[in-house]
């Protein structure tokens, strides 16, 4: 008959324990994949007392109880993978993106790991570490929207570790809300009167009047800056009155410019140019130097160049608005038109055309938008006096 084992207290050990000559407990036992591996802890159940001088954590009856019920639903972790390699293991795997979201996701697995939170291994990130990790990255200054899509990203990872059988639970599936407050700015359309004192401003001054028709195009088509730098003569239909949108143009600081698809599949779309945005884009053609030889990737004669012969970017957009709005804000003092972008013209032309009853399916394939939803927003970005006009209307 075969003696059972017992540990330095005379406690009896279950098949697979044992205990080392240093008085550590081990734990023997086989993966699904039959490779014997082995766990180890300086007490053998959990109110045992830890040597002085060791590190605490789980007895090994406790780790026993994890490992075997890991190994009944399937739960395999092919080694203590962190969370940074956990990442960088996701985004190895998806590299169909843009260039702009390879140089996101590479910023975002250096935060992961400069924070404590990328060394710690999946299987023991808890709801409160994630949660504690979206509070440290507010205290760093980061932005809500940032920490929003960050944590997003870290929630995507998670779950591909679920479904891979890792772990068990996708410790970032939270709702961020619960942790830090949305203190986001809201994103303010133009009035009409607000509108109207731009453009008159803008058509009067000496300086900035040569912008005047491609900030009307922005203001009647909803374009995004990125889809208005990448239209070229081809892009427009003068006789029947249409602006395809099927490509933008963006410049990266080491591949300079280049073509991509729009943001979204739903970018593609056909706009109907209103008459202002007619006679806005007669006046551009003609003001165009027919010796524009500049290609990108097949594409040429661009519509809006700047100083140098080159196509516009965003950032030559943005500095520009900021400089008219800056100045503009001197004249009127609304803090509002402080703070133009080429992105409040779009909101405010989506604004408007809700405003104006347009029907939201139709507000959405011309904006370009994802969802419905997203469109649905604009709808309730109504003034005092339209909702009077429309009850007025309503209720006669």
């Amino acid at each position: 008959m075969l003696q059972k084992r017992k540990d330095s207290k005379n406690r009896l050990l279950k098949t697979g324990e044992s205990q080392r000559k240093d008085g550590r407990y081990v734990y023997k036992y086989v993966d699904k994949f039959k490779k014997t591996r082995f766990v180890y802890s300086w007490k053998l159940v959990p109110s045992d007392k830890t040597p002085t001088g060791k590190r605490e954590g789980l007895s090994l009856r406790e780790k026993e109880m994890q490992i075997l019920s890991d190994l009944a639903d399937g739960i395999f972790m092919p080694k203590k993978i962190t969370v940074s390699e956990l990442y960088s293991r996701q985004i190895m795997q998806n590299q169909n993106v843009k260039p702009n979201t390879v140089r996101g996701r590479q910023y975002l697995l250096n935060i992961i790991k400069n924070d404590k939170l990328g060394s710690c291994t999946v299987d023991n990130v808890k709801l409160s570490d994630a949660k504690e990790w979206v509070i440290r990255q507010k205290e760093k200054g980061l932005s809500y929207k940032s920490i929003k899509n960050y944590k997003r990203s870290l929630s995507s990872a998670f779950n591909m570790a679920v479904q891979n059988d890792y772990i068990r639970k996708n410790s970032f599936s939270f709702n961020i809300k619960e942790v830090i407050e949305d203190n986001s700015k809201t994103k303010n359309a133009l009035s009409i009167e607000e509108q109207r004192a731009f453009l008159n401003f803008v058509k009067e001054d000496r300086v900035y009047s040569k912008n005047y028709d491609e900030i009307v195009v922005f203001l009647e088509t909803g374009l995004r800056a990125s889809e208005l730098c990448g239209l070229t003569l081809n892009d427009i239909d003068m006789d029947k009155r249409i602006v395809f949108v099927n490509h933008q143009l963006l410049k990266d600081s080491k591949e300079g410019y280049y073509i991509s698809p729009p943001k979204t599949k739903s970018g593609f779309r056909n706009i109907y140019m209103t008459n202002k945005a007619c006679t806005a884009f007669k006046n551009i053609i003609k003001t165009m130097d027919s010796r524009q030889e500049f290609e990108v990737q097949g594409y040429r004669d661009f519509l809006f160049l700047n100083g140098v012969g080159k196509p516009k970017t965003v950032a030559d957009y943005d500095s520009m608005f900021r400089r008219i709005s800056k100045k503009l804000s001197k004249t009127c003092g609304n803090k509002i038109l402080n703070m133009i972008t080429p992105h409040t013209l779009r909101h405010t032309f989506c604004t408007n055309m809700a405003n104006a009853g347009m029907n939201p399916k139709s507000l959405q394939y011309i904006m370009g938008h994802s969802s419905v939803s997203m469109t649905l927003n604009y709808y309730s970005h109504t003034s005092y006096d339209f909702a009077k006009k429309e009850m007025e209307r309503i209720m006669g």
